[in-house]
Formats: structure tokens, sequence, C-alpha cells
């Protein structure tokens, strides 16, 4: 009988299930099921890609410094307390390998992201669920679910998979109320879909008890490039750059990060059309009897009457070439989270929940 057996916490990880793409015998799909951007990169982050193609036989900057001087330029934030890794997934990794083990907690919220409490357990510590207020972060409850062992507590601000969010004010009470050995973490992943917000940036650089993430995979649109970055205390960016590879982030990834942040203007186009296309969609499927709260974010979580009511309007969805997202394990049964698509998908999306509904009544 083999004594190979894995760390403690790894076997309590259920293997991450990414959104689908395809369905089977059905043509012209419509993936709305990741939160991907539907008009794809800046075309300068194309370019730049491409031209890093012709680098890559050489390793990529140990200290990504023209990325993180172009990030420190455009968001106003200091460079040297910038972290860059595989996605901002990695940033979640490296301060949960860091700052929280075996006998510590590791706290996020109801409906929160799956990869905070995987990092937990893959780092051997005790992730622990606290409550939230009609799908909205809870301060309070958060505040009440803190104890000694607490080292980390995780929320996204906008939030995933519910689209809301609290206030610059809320989040400051929150990191001003933890206990002194806790770290707040600030999800940023949704923030540039926000016009004018700086993802918590000034309540990181007031504190020595806050880090925030941001990501390139959602705006931006360079999911498949993995990039995101963490910004936090220069004390706390030193211990997470010592667990973090020396090549993690690719040539082609540098590269087109860097230029999809200078290309300001494209930001700027993406964000206002999902806000036109989200308001849009919105409005149709309360119309439809499909309510959902406002959302911040690119998606919008669509609540059905039942668990039984949704998953039937998913498997009528993909008929029609439409995938959506069932966000049961997030604790929501009878929601389906909805990218926001372009022109076209909308209204495709928003004809096909309004089939589904006239069909049943």
């Amino acid at each position: 009988m083999t004594r190979i057996t894995p760390q403690p916490g790894i076997m309590d990880i259920a293997l991450y299930q990414g959104g689908a793409a395809h369905v089977a015998g059905v043509s012209n799909v419509v993936k709305l099921s990741s939160n991907e951007n539907p008009l794809g990169p800046s075309p300068r982050a194309i370019d730049a890609m491409q031209a890093a193609a012709a680098s890559m036989n050489r390793y990529p900057s140990s200290d990504h410094g023209a990325l993180r001087s172009a990030i420190g330029e455009v968001h106003g934030l200091d460079p040297e307390r910038i972290i860059c890794g595989a996605g901002s997934d990695e940033i979640i990794a490296f301060l949960c390998q860091c700052f929280a083990g075996p006998g510590d907690e590791v706290l996020y919220t109801q409906h929160g992201f799956a990869m905070y409490r995987i990092s937990a357990l893959a780092a051997g510590a005790t992730p622990v669920e606290v409550t939230e207020r009609e799908r909205c972060v809870d301060v309070d409850a958060i505040l009440a679910g803190c104890t000694e062992q607490t080292r980390l507590v995780f929320i996204a601000n906008p939030a995933n998979p519910t689209g809301t969010m609290i206030s610059e004010g809320e989040v400051a009470r929150l990191a001003d109320g933890l206990p002194e050995q806790a770290l707040l973490v600030l999800d940023g992943a949704y923030a540039e879909y926000v016009e004018g917000f700086d993802a918590g940036a000034k309540v990181v650089e007031a504190r020595d008890n806050v880090v925030m993430t941001r990501t390139f995979s959602k705006i931006y649109g360079l999911g498949g490039a993995r990039v995101g970055y963490g910004y936090g205390p220069k004390a706390i960016v030193d211990v997470l750059n010592r667990v973090r590879g020396p090549f993690n982030v690719s040539v082609s990834g540098l590269a087109a990060a860097e230029a999809a942040v200078r290309d300001t203007g494209y930001t700027d186009h993406c964000r206002a059309e999902n806000a036109k296309w989200r308001s849009w969609l919105a409005e149709e499927l309360a119309a439809a009897g499909v309510p959902s709260d406002t959302s911040c974010a690119n998606f919008i979580l669509a609540r059905f009457a039942s668990q039984d009511e949704a998953e039937a309007c998913d498997e009528y969805l993909k008929t029609q070439g439409l995938i959506v997202r069932r966000v049961s394990g997030y604790g929501i049964p009878n929601g389906l989270r909805m990218t926001v698509g372009d022109e076209d998908s909308c209204r495709r999306l928003a004809a096909g929940v309004k089939a589904f509904k006239d069909a049943r009544t």
C-alpha cells in the first residue's frame, strides 16, 4: 500500500470547472459563461503579442519592470508596490502561501470567488465562509466572523458572481476593523467596469493591512495570456516576491498587457459598450419576469423562481446556441450568470430567455 499522500486540505479541493464553450450538435454557439470581453483585446495588444513572438526563445524579464511602470503611469500607482502574476489567481495563491497555513483561517463571503477557498486549502489553511446580505458583502458579518486565527480576508468588489459592490467607506471600515494579524485582500477583477473607480487603491495606500489584486483577463480581453497583478504595502509585496517564480509571466503576456493598459481609449470604449448593453439586457430580462441585482461588472446574475426553472432555462438556451453559467456552486441555485456580450449576443440572449418564459406560461 502506498505511503504517498497529498498534504492535508488538497483532497478537499473540488476540480475547478471553467465555463463551457461548446454545445454538442449546435452551431453558431455564443459563449457567455466566462465573463470574457466580447470585443476582444486592444488591436495594440494583439500587435504587441505578435511582435513578441520573435523573442520567444528568450526568457522574459524577471522583474516585469516595463509592465509595472506602465500600470503605475496609467493608474497612478507606485511601481515598486506592484507584483505581476499569471492572472490575479496566482497573486491570490501567493497570498495564501505566504500568510496562511495549518491552524490559520481564511475568510471569504458566502457567494465569493471559488479560488479563495481553493487557495486556502492548498496552503493548508482553514477556509471560513461568512454570510452576505441579499447577495452583497456584509462588513459586519465579516468582522463578526474574524478570530485570533484569521490571517486573510478576501472580498471581490465588484463581486463575482453577483455583480454587486460596496462603497469605499465600507471597505475602509472593514480594513480598520480587522484584527491586527489579518490582511484584507480586495479582488478588483471587474473594477475597470466601474467609471472612475480605483479598485481600493486609496484604501491600500492609507494602510499597511490591505492588498488589491487586478487582472488583464476581463476588460482588457487577455484571459488567454494569463496576466494579473497585485498592489499593496512594499513589505507585503517583498514577501510575495520571495515565492514568485522569476519567469512567471511570459514574454508575449508582458508585451500584450503593457500595450493593453496604455490603450486607455480602447478600455474606455469597452467600458461604455458594456454599460450600454448591460443596462439593456437587464431591462429586457426584467420585462420577461427575470429579475437581477444592479450589476457593476460585465455580467448579470439572472434570478429565477427556483433551481428547476434556472436549470430548465439553461438547457433551453443551450439548444439556441447560448451558453451561460449555473451558479449553484456559489450558493445561488436559482441563478444563471450571463456575460454581457456584444449587441447580437445580448439580443439573442434576451430573445431566448423571453421565449423560454413564454413557453412556461
